[in-house]
């Protein structure tokens, strides 16, 4: 058996954590020859709350979870870490500008990242949940400046398990058969999900998704806006967030970082924009289609952009832009 691996979750009395632990801890996203030891991390006030999942934890009596620490404190919950799933941020209250927002959660992730450059390994792992989840990548990579910018990332799994599964319900297939959608730059409205290079199976030959589809005005308004707001459905219909959905999205992004992403297939992942081929201006986390090997991800390039392609990973890059100039500004950093 191997040693045991060190997973922090932030956030960890909060409902996307209540999903996720258990398939950490049951093998689902490390492997099932792989323990693990918890670090759960969240504010004092939610300490008691933490206190129930971690007897729950313990009451699943599963084979590979070696310890469980829960904790208010940087200093423990980030020593040692393998892996960092960051999904702890301030949530958006009614009446609150984005620019609040971001002004509340960059403190955190500032604060956060100096624990990963100080406490961590500096081989860890890094995945930024909470929302501005970009923005708040960035932030963290710059505060833990010996951690490689490739050790970061954030999720933008859920959007292109949305994508994907979009297509499929329109084709009647399941989601299995349908591969490479990708989600370009920020996890917010402006994101673009682009099934230019997306191939559907249908019955056991691969169309391209334009084929299988043939529906090009739905594929050119209806789907892109469905991805694009379907938190905001979520959460008008549930009144709360997504949180089985975001889960399941962590596990497979980080699943795909530990085990590689499979031969002719692309992920989507908010990663560090610097030298890619596609005009995305430096500097920033945004979301690209990746290959995944060796725990290390390369951006997928000489993929074809069409002017309509264009037109929108640009208006997401002057968002994402917008938003790292604003955060930099609040930190002066």
């Amino acid at each position: 058996m191997a040693e045991p691996i060190r997973v922090l979750v932030t956030g960890a009395a909060g409902q996307i954590a209540y999903s996720l632990l258990f398939s950490i801890a049951k093998g689902d996203v490390f492997g099932k020859d792989q323990p693990v030891i918890l670090l759960l991390l969240d504010i004092t006030a939610m300490l008691p709350v933490l206190e129930g999942v971690v007897m729950e934890l313990q009451d699943c009596a599963l084979p590979l979870l070696r310890d469980i620490v829960p904790t208010d404190k940087e200093e423990v919950g980030f020593k040692d870490l393998d892996v960092a799933i960051l999904v702890g941020s301030m949530p958006r209250r009614e009446g609150m500008e984005r620019k609040d927002l971001l002004k509340a959660n960059v403190a955190i992730f500032k604060s956060q990242g100096a624990a990963l450059n100080q406490y961590a390994k500096k081989s860890v792992k890094v995945l930024v949940v909470g929302n501005p989840a970009n923005t708040n990548c960035l932030i963290a990579a710059k505060s833990a400046p010996s951690i490689p910018k490739e050790n970061f990332s954030c999720l933008t799994r859920l959007d292109h398990n949305r994508a994907r599964s979009q297509v499929a319900m329109r084709c009647g297939v399941p989601a299995t058969h349908v591969k490479n959608v990708i989600i370009w730059g920020n996890h917010s409205s402006t994101q673009y999900p682009d099934v230019h290079h997306c191939l559907v199976n249908m019955s056991g030959s691969e169309l391209a998704c334009f084929d299988a589809v043939k529906d090009d005005a739905w594929l050119k308004g209806e789907f892109i806006a469905t991805v694009q707001q379907r938190g905001a459905a979520v959460i008008k219909a549930r009144k709360l967030s997504s949180a089985m959905s975001a889960a399941k999205a962590i596990c497979d992004h980080m699943r795909d970082i530990w085990n590689g992403t499979a031969e002719g297939e692309f992920v989507s992942m908010g990663v560090y924009s610097s030298g890619n081929c596609y005009g995305v201006p430096d500097d920033l986390i945004y979301s690209f289609p990746v290959q995944i090997k060796d725990k290390t991800w390369r951006i997928v390039d000489g993929l074809a952009i069409n002017p309509f392609s264009q037109s929108k990973m640009e208006a997401t890059a002057v968002e994402l832009i917008e938003e790292r100039d604003t955060a930099v500004d609040f930190l002066g950093v």
